[in-house]
């Protein structure tokens, strides 16, 4: 038996953000991080809550380590929120999510306490305003660790394109290229269902129609709904149908190399896709799933896509020709980053990749010499 299911109330659209007039008398604390207060956007936000008590906690950094964490749980241990909200990029949101959850085990009935809780994202990337899932950093080992519960859903998102335009185009590239990446996981995952695939459809074709228009002109503001909903589709599918070694590989390189999650996996998906669609095994006419699911995707972006491998090469085509566009690098050395220590940290990554959740999902499994010849063709 499967489960398809989300609880997450999603306001979207211009004007969203007047969902949080419905906020008064309540003591709220908001989670953020530096720049979102001092460039005005936490604040903005603030001046939406009707007679509140207003906490600011902008202490969240990219790839929150986990006294980032701990500090957000004192802060709450010392406002006791009745109202939460993530006012940030994907980092802000997971941090906001773990530190409820680890303040629930403090205080206890947690939704007794904390009645509302807001995921206000102001990048359109992780999805993770929808999602089960929470990224923390242990930043002694250099490692990611992705965690999974239903407790981390948050209650209520808020998508509102007007906070997006101001996102600089490398972070628009980045977040765009995660949104991609975790539907086209999802897409091919083993615990993809009929009900992750049309919300991944749907994500996939928006993002190769309205991402290049977001990057070009970060003012156009239909591009950015678009992405925004897209990245909101994305995550509920692969929330359902989980992800896979490419997100693996992405937390390794990631947390060692200091690369942004959204560019580390637009570099490594090409490679991902051509090791899941498996092609030169499926010569005699028995092409696995992912490569006829790659060969879905081909027709439903009116791609040639003729027979399978027709299908699967112009999915390849269409991601690195996005990847060019958006000046993403196509290998790790291509993009100037420190080879040395991706040599050295090489057998960590690949057992941090063996290990991530999200590697299990993969729709070929993969073994070690598979994520090391994986690994030497990404860094290049």
């Amino acid at each position: 038996m499967k489960e398809f299911s989300f609880s997450t109330r999603i306001f979207f659209g211009e004007g969203s953000l007047e969902r949080l007039y419905k906020v008064h008398d309540k003591r709220v604390m908001i989670v953020t991080d530096a720049f979102m207060e001092k460039s005005g956007v936490a604040h903005r936000v603030a001046a939406y809550l009707k007679d509140c008590e207003v906490t600011i906690f902008s202490d969240v950094v990219p790839d929150p380590p986990i006294e980032v964490v701990a500090a957000g749980v004192e802060c709450f241990q010392q406002c006791m929120p009745e109202v939460m909200i993530a006012v940030g990029g994907g980092s802000v949101i997971d941090a906001a999510k773990a530190i409820r959850v680890v303040a629930g085990r403090i205080v206890g009935d947690i939704d007794a306490q904390v009645k509302e809780c807001f995921a206000i994202p102001t990048t359109s990337g992780t999805g993770s305003e929808v999602t089960e899932y929470a990224v923390v950093t242990d930043a002694a080992q250099g490692l990611k660790y992705p965690l999974a519960s239903r407790e981390l859903r948050p209650v209520t998102a808020i998508l509102d394109p007007e906070l997006v335009v101001s996102a600089p185009p490398k972070v628009t590239a980045d977040s765009g290229m995660d949104v991609l990446t975790h539907a086209l996981e999802a897409y091919v995952s083993a615990g993809a269902n009929d009900f992750s695939d049309a919300l991944a459809e749907k994500a996939i074709s928006l993002v190769v129609k309205w991402l290049p228009i977001a990057f070009e002109n970060g003012q156009d503001l239909l591009a950015r709904e678009k992405m925004h909903n897209a990245s909101c589709m994305a995550g509920l599918a692969f929330n359902s149908a989980g992800l896979g070694v490419c997100h693996g590989i992405a937390h390794g390189i990631g947390g060692k190399l200091h690369i942004p999650h959204g560019r580390a996996n637009a570099i490594v998906l090409p490679y991902v896709m051509r090791f899941n669609a498996d092609l030169d095994h499926g010569r005699g006419g028995g092409y696995c799933v992912a490569a006829k699911k790659y060969q879905r995707l081909a027709k439903i972006l009116d791609l040639p896509c003729s027979s399978v491998p027709v299908g699967v090469s112009q999915m390849l085509k269409t991601v690195e020709k996005l990847n060019k566009q958006l000046k993403i690098p196509s290998t790790l050395k291509k993009g100037g980053y420190d080879m040395a220590l991706f040599k050295k940290e090489q057998e960590e990554i690949v057992n941090a990749a063996l290990a991530d959740v999200t590697t299990s999902s993969n729709p070929r499994k993969p073994s070690r010499t598979d994520i090391e010849h994986l690994l030497k063709q990404i860094g290049g």
